[in-house]
């Protein structure tokens, strides 16, 4: 199987310090047949909200990783044990190995130094995304559908224009979105929030 992992370190915590949570999660995956398929570096950020603790800066770092449960549990095990780790976040992308040569390539984050972009930076280069998305609204048909996209935690454009002003979540009935990409795009707007990409208000961390 396939999974991504977002993880939040200290935003002291250093070179060295950066480089030895990458060798973990490295030899972690390794130790469970699996591989790291990609390790980037987004570097220190500040959260769109800060903690509970009230820390308002982290460092991120993203891996694309193949494995089975046991490797996760043992990763989980080794994160919450590390008192530099802020916060970490496992999804799984598929369960066909073969697939992680075509989701690397096709990585993008505007969070990312070395990959940095978006979903819709071609689909939208020719077009007013906002008219677009309201036109599919009034007629009650999925953007998403129609786009061929998925809302992605790690892409705000995917999703941040289904956050009102107050921080709720545009119902389906409004957006015009397909029950199951309102799912998606839930799924999306908790995991970016868990992570501190996203605050309940429609804000995005910034440098």
């Amino acid at each position: 199987m396939i999974y991504e992992l977002a993880l939040v370190a200290k935003s002291n915590l250093g070179e060295e310090g950066i480089k030895a949570l990458q060798t973990m999660v490295e030899e972690v995956a390794k130790s469970f047949d699996g591989e790291v398929l990609l390790s980037d570096d987004w570097g220190n950020k500040t959260f769109a909200q800060a903690t509970s603790k009230g820390v308002k800066t982290g460092h991120y770092l993203y891996f694309i990783y193949t494995g089975n449960a046991e490797a996760n549990v043992e990763l989980n095990r080794k994160f919450k044990i590390n008192e530099d780790i802020l916060k970490t976040m496992i999804v799984k992308l598929s369960d066909v190995a073969a697939d992680g040569e075509a989701l690397v390539k096709k990585f993008k984050s505007p969070f990312s130094k070395n990959h940095n972009g978006s979903v819709l930076d071609d689909l939208d280069q020719d077009s007013d995304a906002e008219k677009d998305r309201k036109k599919f609204a009034r007629r009650k048909n999925c953007w998403f559908t129609a786009k061929s996209i998925k809302a992605d935690w790690k892409d705000p454009k995917t999703f941040n224009w289904l956050i009102n002003e107050f921080g709720k979540i545009s119902p389906a009935r409004v957006s015009g979105v397909s029950r199951k990409h309102q799912r998606f795009a839930q799924a999306a707007i908790k995991r970016a929030r868990n992570i501190g990409v996203v605050s309940h208000m429609r804000s995005t961390f910034s440098e």
